[in-house]
């Protein structure tokens, strides 16, 4: 049962259609720990063109994926209310399951240091409980 949902999530974090790529959070410990859902559907804007008659969703957005579940717990904080998250790094992406329309991507991210608007992510993308993408992150948390 999710404990926030899209129009929750659009309060935290400044991403929106057609680039808020979550759509329910099930557990949260702010700015320690998220579990989240993308629910893949066959009208993603991207599948017209990646790729036509074998859609796929692409990696690059399944990182992204994970870092706005990253970005709704950190930015869950109080002291971070109203502020941006900007990627700063990425390590040890890999990409191990092709992710396809109808599939729900179980994202979980845990914050491993952060520090002075600095921080460091690990994240994990699962589909059927078999890992599809995992990642490493470095964010800054920023004002503009």
């Amino acid at each position: 049962m999710a404990i926030l949902k899209k129009e929750d999530i659009e309060k935290i974090i400044p991403h929106r259609e057609p680039f808020l790529l979550i759509d329910e959070v099930l557990e949260m410990i702010p700015g320690k720990k998220i579990s989240a859902i993308k629910h893949v559907n066959k009208n993603e804007y991207y599948f017209k063109g990646h790729f036509p008659g074998n859609p796929i969703m692409p990696g690059v957005l399944m990182i992204e994926a994970i870092a706005q579940a990253g970005a709704v717990t950190v930015l869950s904080l109080p002291e971070n209310k109203g502020k941006y998250i900007l990627f700063a790094g990425i390590d040890k992406a890999r990409f191990k399951k092709v992710v396809k329309p109808g599939d729900d991507i179980y994202i979980d991210v845990e914050i491993k240091d952060f520090r002075r608007n600095i921080g460091k992510a690990i994240g994990v993308a699962k589909v059927e409980d078999k890992i599809a993408c995992s990642a490493e992150a470095m964010f800054a948390v920023a004002e503009f």
